[in-house]
């Protein structure tokens, strides 16, 4: 039994997202919650959010059985490139420069042990 969550347009640079996303895949729910929220990168608290929801949603999509968070593991987590809002700077001479600033969205898949 799995269930995902996601968030989109998040704004944080993917890359940035990835360095913490990198840090929960493959470990045990518990463990996942505890690094992101002592982690002290700004997307550890985006990542966290989502992460309690992909719990949430799998609670709630199998309440028959008694699921615990401790038989909990993060299966899947992968951040893909959101759309940039693109920015002018003002440039010596006249000119001007581009800034890109990017955005992600972030996907987590949570499934039981057994």
């Amino acid at each position: 039994m799995e269930a995902r969550a996601t968030h989109k347009h998040i704004s944080s640079s993917p890359r940035k997202m990835r360095l913490v996303v990198d840090l929960i895949r493959g470990i045990g729910v518990e463990k996942a919650i505890e690094i992101l929220h002592f982690s002290p990168k700004h997307p550890a608290k985006d990542a966290e959010k989502v992460l309690r929801s992909a719990i949430s949603n799998l609670l709630n999509k199998d309440q028959e059985s008694n699921l615990e968070p401790s038989d909990l593991f993060v299966k899947e987590a992968f951040v893909n490139q959101g759309p940039s809002l693109k920015r002018m700077l003002p440039a010596p001479m006249g000119r001007a420069f581009r800034i890109r600033k990017r955005s992600n969205h972030l996907t987590i898949v949570v499934a039981s042990k057994s």
